[in-house]
């Protein structure tokens, strides 16, 4: 049986890196008494799958994980159960039994949404100016260093902004593309928006 659990991730935790947190939930649902099902072969492990990990640093208001089990009591005993394990700073937000067709946490995620904070002298109106020629662009050309001994990757990002604007407590809100194919992190956005601002 599938689950899906939704989870938020706040202060000082969010310094941990993506593989620490799998480990970190792993012995959590061993400690909760879940029974979870493991891979078969000399070294089983686990059956978890997480969707597209965030950048160490960042907070969350909803992170997410599939893991298969034997057997479940409700959805609920089950976020109790792991709520009584978590550290200060994580929360289990909800738990969701899955219909076996659906694809697991990683391809079923298409977009995330991102609050962001900038360190600007700028004002509201003049960070909302910039916004408006970042979205004007026809294409926002943007450069990642390739892997080792690899040429740098050179994409256009525009396609992946579905929404960019300012909150009226002056934080950055963000939707983009976060499937396989086509994501687009937040950092990639406010570099790409600071590059606007270097130019005024």
């Amino acid at each position: 049986m599938k689950l899906r659990v939704k989870f938020s991730k706040k202060g000082p935790l969010r310094f941990i890196g993506h593989l620490d947190i799998m480990r970190y939930f792993q012995k959590a649902i061993k400690r909760s008494g879940i029974p979870i099902c493991y891979t078969t072969g000399f070294s089983p492990h686990q059956i978890m799958s997480f969707a597209a990990p965030l950048g160490v640093g960042v907070e969350s208001e909803g992170e997410y994980f599939d893991i298969e089990v034997e057997s479940v009591t409700t959805e609920q005993q089950m976020m109790d159960s792991l709520n009584a394990q978590m550290a200060e700073g994580i929360v289990i937000e909800g738990i969701r039994i899955l219909p076996d067709h659906i694809k697991n946490a990683m391809a079923s995620i298409q977009a995330a949404s991102y609050y962001v904070s900038l360190h600007t002298n700028k004002n509201a109106d003049e960070l909302k100016l910039m916004i408006e020629k970042l979205l004007a662009q026809e294409e926002i050309i943007y450069t990642t260093e390739g892997k080792k001994g690899k040429e740098p990757i050179v994409r256009d990002i525009r396609p992946s902004i579905y929404e960019l604007f300012l909150c009226d407590d002056n934080r950055l809100y963000m939707l983009v593309d976060a499937s396989s194919a086509a994501n687009v992190k937040p950092s990639a956005v406010v570099e790409s928006l600071y590059r606007i601002f270097d130019e005024n």
